[in-house]
């Protein structure tokens, strides 16, 4: 029984401790772990990307909450989601697309359900008054039904999967990571040695297998670790030398043999 916690609040107020002892004063026994709470103020996709990245990566049956909410208090809709043997809670503002892209079968539902008494939710902060309790009564075995009405149209973030033309791909940059490297969103089982990639007006040749094997200075392609193509630079930021922000286009050639789509979407698992 695990709980973890994405937010934007960061650690120098008391917001994190305020969740969290809300959620030991209802499930005790729960293990509550940091993803992390340095996402950028307001930053839903930033939010949405690192639930991603992370997701696979937690063990089955844990609760994740995710709050990055600049619409809290509003008529913003909070969710709890059941997908691929976990739960996710937070407000329906696109926060869980990228996780929603990447699963076959998946339940939404609202949270309807008030586990504090109605005069104690502040209009302010609802991570700890409606979805820090929600999260402590999944892990104790409360069904996501039991929150609230099924919920068919969350809100969606734009996908994250690239589209094919021939044997060019459209893929956008999904995230820079704090080193610099440029994850973009062309799956990386799709990586051919012969493809090239196009951003900001200049051409990528290269594709090494690990960071070090590239020369110095030199940008090249490689498959990073949660499945998708980076664009990196040994030993220096590949986004800075580029001059690249999250959501560029990035043009990749020579489609590898066997990837059959043509224009439509490519699912990445």
């Amino acid at each position: 029984m695990a709980i973890a916690l994405l937010t934007d609040f960061g650690t120098r107020d008391h917001f994190a401790a305020s969740m969290k002892g809300v959620i030991t004063g209802i499930a005790p026994e729960a293990a509550v772990f940091d993803i992390t709470h340095e996402i950028p103020p307001g930053d839903i996709h930033a939010a949405a990307f690192t639930l991603f990245a992370c997701f696979r990566d937690v063990p089955a049956g844990t609760v994740i909450v995710g709050v990055v909410d600049p619409g809290v208090g509003s008529e913003r809709r909070p969710v709890a989601v059941a997908a691929d043997d976990r739960f996710l809670i937070g407000p329906d503002n696109g926060i869980f697309s990228f996780i929603l892209d990447s699963q076959e079968n998946f339940q939404v539902h609202l949270i309807e359900r008030e586990f504090r008494p109605a005069a104690e939710i502040s209009t302010t902060f609802h991570g700890r008054d409606i979805f820090a309790p929600a999260a402590a009564h999944i892990a104790l075995g409360r069904p996501i039904e039991e929150l609230g009405r099924p919920l068919s149209d969350p809100v969606r973030l734009p996908c994250i999967y690239p589209e094919t033309e021939g044997e060019t791909i459209i893929g956008r940059v999904l995230h820079i990571d704090r080193f610099g490297n440029i994850i973009t969103n062309l799956p990386a089982e799709w990586l051919d040695s012969g493809m090239t990639a196009e951003l900001n007006g200049r051409q990528i040749k290269n594709v090494r297998r690990f960071y070090s094997g590239a020369e110095g200075g030199e940008l090249f392609m490689i498959a990073g670790s949660i499945g998708l193509v980076e664009i990196s630079l040994n030993g220096a930021s590949a986004a800075a030398d580029l001059g690249v922000s999250v959501g560029d286009a990035v043009v990749f050639r020579k489609r590898p043999a066997g990837i059959t789509c043509n224009t439509q979407r490519a699912r990445i698992k």
